[in-house]
């Protein structure tokens, strides 16, 4: 007998991608495709960088960790003119007519039409189709050909974008929706009065190796004594800036210094500092090393709908740092007491003050820790996620 097939559908998706709903993608479906119970499959664009959506990948089809990845050539690279044109349009000045928000869509891309005429011409042949992400080109031009199959991870936050009328369908028009946290249903339902579309909240699977490198690799890339750690794309939208900001002046007021550590692609100038160690991509491997390493974890970013590296850090026994402004980080805070949420310089200051109490490191670390074993173990996240989708087909 054949197994059924599923279809997860991102923007982006390989090893190589950095971004949160690519690594959630990758880690549910690789997931999904260990139970043995479904074939799963990718249908996603040839590009690694967002910026410009450049098709990289070669092959048409491969298949990676029992996972077959359909890639789609990018019909045009990322029109930044027309979107942001359309953009101050819509938030100046209040146009939202249809044609101009899909123009809008078209421009931000990854313009894959021929991932959308796949999707029509091979409907039958899916069993279910789950689109991840709400923002971009694939997600919304791609469930409109299925409806009636389709399941929905939206990642959505308080954002510009979010606030365009064509998002109204497909918020409410799809089989189901798999949110990754309560305050993203909360915003959602409050933006898209879709209480009537079936929905669970469920995050993902957070892994960490047992083996503790951490001070090997520390001393071979010469990092600070004491550090706090940021994982993810180093952009001043992230809060990137701010963070090396605050890092800074803490030092030049404070006589026990405490280090910086970056990992991730950096898209803005890091500043010359001894203090301050950019290590650029590492592997998984030198990831959990330095988030082993250090002091507590950081995630400066006003804008998250769930912040995979954020438990992975607080998986790793370690007090998280947040901006609070971002519901869903504050939430994790406060449902762990697991760290602390500043909402400026002074308490930024005050929670790196906390770390020089041994105790209280140990003792938040391990309360982070308790946190994410208890919601996010790969076993419950992945059955509840199977089985929502088979309960909603």
């Amino acid at each position: 007998m054949m197994k059924k097939k599923i279809a997860f559908i991102n923007q982006r998706y390989g090893k190589e991608v950095l971004g949160g709903s690519e690594t959630y993608t990758r880690k549910v479906a690789e997931e999904i495709a260990k139970t043995g119970e479904f074939e799963v499959e990718i249908l996603t664009s040839r590009a690694l960088d967002f910026k410009t959506w450049a098709d990289y990948y070669g092959d048409d089809i491969e298949t990676v960790n029992g996972v077959t990845i359909r890639r789609f050539s990018v019909a045009h690279e990322r029109d930044r003119l027309t979107q942001r044109t359309l953009g101050i349009l819509m938030h100046n000045f209040g146009v939202h007519k249809k044609s101009l928000e899909e123009k809008r869509l078209i421009a931000r891309g990854p313009f894959v039409p021929g991932l959308v005429e796949y999707i029509k011409e091979h409907k039958d042949e899916y069993y279910a189709y789950v689109f991840v992400t709400y923002m971009y080109y694939p997600a919304y031009f791609g469930a409109k050909e299925v409806y009636d199959k389709a399941f929905f991870v939206p990642t959505a936050h308080d954002e510009e974008p979010i606030y365009m009328d064509i998002f109204n369908e497909l918020f409410n028009s799809v089989r189901g929706i798999i949110y990754l946290t309560d305050e993203e249903k909360a915003f959602v339902n409050r933006q898209f009065q879709n209480e009537k579309v079936p929905s669970i909240v469920n995050g993902m699977g957070i892994d960490i190796p047992e083996e503790d490198n951490s001070k090997e690799f520390c001393k071979k890339n010469e990092l600070p004594e004491k550090y706090v750690i940021y994982c993810g794309r180093i952009e001043e939208g992230k809060g990137c800036k701010m963070l090396a900001e605050y890092i800074q002046k803490f030092n030049a007021e404070n006589s026990e210094k405490i280090g910086l550590v970056l990992t991730g692609k950096g898209n803005m100038s890091i500043p010359e500092d001894e203090n301050i160690k950019y290590l650029g991509f590492v592997s998984e491997e030198d990831k959990f090393s330095a988030m082993k390493g250090a002091s507590a974890i950081c995630l400066p970013s006003e804008f998250e709908s769930f912040s995979i590296t954020l438990l992975e850090g607080m998986a790793c026994k370690k007090p998280a740092i947040v901006n609070a402004k971002s519901d869903v980080l504050k939430g994790h805070i406060e449902k762990s007491n697991g760290g602390t949420a500043f909402e400026n310089y002074d308490e930024f200051a005050d929670a790196l003050k906390k770390l020089s109490d041994e105790k209280y490191v140990k003792e938040t670390g391990e309360k982070a820790y308790e946190y994410v074993m208890k919601n996010y173990s790969n076993e419950k996240v992945t059955e509840k996620f199977a089985d929502f989708i088979k309960s909603n087909i």
